[in-house]
């Protein structure tokens, strides 16, 4: 199966939109298609931003569907320990645990929506690809390998 870091705008994405490439990254997760890959610094940024007021305004489901989806989730993912920070400096310091987590994974992909913030890394890694959850879903190739 094939690991993947899922960003938190995808996650996000997924419970506030009715349909769409994020909804189906995360339901490809929840049916075992795809291993997302989590850690501590993952976990707390995906339960911090859900619970966001706004989050929930947008939401269509009520916050104990949301808890319920969630649970679900983060059952199938594969919790990993980063203990070495890369550190690629990252326009968005904040987003430099998603390149840690892939590299300690071995995540070939880090699906997100905000493609520009990862893509100006000083540090690249051949084997690992950033792209949007439309780009991983139109790519047959990596989708079924």
């Amino acid at each position: 199966m094939k690991k993947v870091v899922i960003d938190t705008s995808v996650l996000i994405s997924a419970l506030i939109g009715k349909q769409g490439p994020s909804r189906e990254i995360i339901k490809a997760c929840l049916k075992q298609e795809l291993t997302p890959l989590i850690s501590n610094a993952l976990f707390l940024e995906y339960e911090d931003v859900s619970a966001r007021p706004k989050v929930n305004e947008l939401c269509p489901l009520p916050s104990y569907e949301i808890r319920e989806l969630l649970n679900a989730f983060y059952s199938r993912c594969q919790w990993i320990s980063v203990s070495y920070l890369w550190r690629p400096n990252l326009s968005d310091e904040g987003d430099n645990f998603l390149i840690e987590l892939a590299v300690a994974g071995q995540a070939r992909v880090i699906l997100t929506n905000n493609l520009r913030d990862l893509h100006n890394a000083e540090l690249k890694f051949d084997d690992l690809s950033i792209m949007s959850p439309e780009q991983f879903l139109q790519e047959e190739d990596v989708w079924q390998h």
